[in-house]
């Protein structure tokens, strides 16, 4: 398999408080990308130091990632974990995404981000949020 299975929390802010605290308790490394590390002249100055991406790598191969949500997007506390699948795989992923959206929604359609990977959201058919990534260095 070519891929990893993470949570992914959704926090209104504070991300980089969550996971230096969550770092404390499971130890590992934190890694962070700021919303203001993108080119977006369309930011808020209030919105550039948010957390983008955020994830935690654990010792043991698991992660825990997270992100703040950007001013004038909703935030719902119901939806604040996501189903996570990353790798390096990229018609890999593709093919689980176009699985997973049978009977569901395609919030962002599995494509070229700006970041470089392809990145896709849905709901899938029981209401589940899921996001996948494919790391840009490795797609085939």
């Amino acid at each position: 398999m070519g891929y990893k299975v993470a949570p992914y929390i959704s926090f209104r802010d504070g991300a980089a408080e969550a996971l230096e605290f969550y770092r404390s308790v499971l130890g590992g490394e934190v890694s962070v990308m700021k919303m203001g590390d993108m080119p977006n002249p369309e930011l808020p100055e209030s919105d550039r130091d948010k957390v983008m991406h955020g994830q935690l790598d654990l010792a043991n191969g698991f992660a825990l990632m997270a992100s703040d949500t950007p001013t004038g997007m909703d935030y719902s506390e119901g939806q604040r974990v996501t189903v996570t699948l990353f790798g390096d795989d990229g018609p890999e992923l593709g093919a689980v995404f176009d699985k997973l959206a049978e009977g569901g929604a395609v919030v962002e359609p599995y494509a070229q981000a700006p970041w470089g990977d392809s990145f896709g959201m849905l709901t899938d058919r029981y209401g589940v949020f899921w996001m996948l990534n494919a790391s840009a260095g490795e797609q085939g």
